[in-house]
């Protein structure tokens, strides 16, 4: 999917029912460039405070699911609203951004636009929402459930102890114990360890090392 501004008429058909008209109002109101990307790999949205001879700028991956596309848009738009209220020197996901995605939340989650289980999981941190999705390992399980299914891909904490798996560019891991939040993975090439996330979608690799 190219990169380029995106029409509103083009928005609704990556939304789910009934949000479109209070999405629109936000972004005709702050006059948003919009603008839906390919799938990133590193972030699914991202906000650019408006300059002199630019107005405020947002970015979603086109790839998600209809739920998650809006969660992360609000998200951003939550950047917009504490960027507009506090300045732009803010801390990015400080106490600012969460007052103001909070409310937006606040406002969304009463027009029973999300199922059930994505309201529930969106309730349980309305007053301290992380930084990202991935931050948040169960809204990113509830909202995994309407995406469309990859054949091979699954989280790594669904990895059986010692299983394989490949990330997008191609490095293979081995999956080791958990560490507090995070599974403690050996490459198998360099011997290097990192931490994985327990709600990082990989590739099941079934070739033995």
């Amino acid at each position: 999917m190219p990169k380029k501004e995106s029409p509103l008429s083009e928005l609704n058909s990556f939304l789910p029912e009934g949000s479109f008209e209070e999405v629109a109002r936000y972004l005709y109101q702050y006059k948003v460039h919009l603008t839906i990307t390919r799938e990133r790999k590193t972030i699914l949205g991202n906000y650019r405070n408006k300059v002199v001879d630019k107005n405020h700028r947002i970015s979603v991956n086109g790839n998600l699911n209809k739920y998650s596309f809006l969660i992360t848009l609000l998200h951003e738009l939550g950047h917009l609203l504490a960027n507009e209220k506090y300045g732009h020197k803010i801390q990015a996901h400080g106490k600012q951004w969460k007052e103001e995605y909070g409310k937006i939340l606040t406002e969304f989650i009463p027009k029973k636009i999300f199922p059930p289980d994505i309201e529930n999981s969106l309730l349980a941190r309305l007053k301290d929402p992380a930084a990202t999705t991935c931050a948040e390992p169960h809204l990113t399980r509830v909202l995994k459930k309407y995406d469309v299914k990859k054949e091979g891909y699954l989280f790594v904490e669904e990895l059986p102890a010692g299983g394989l798996f490949k990330v997008n560019n191609g490095a293979i891991f081995k999956k080791g114990e958990r560490i507090r939040k995070r599974f403690k993975c050996v490459e198998v090439t360099t011997r290097r360890i990192y931490l994985f996330s327990p709600v990082y979608e990989v590739q099941q690799v079934f070739t033995a090392f």
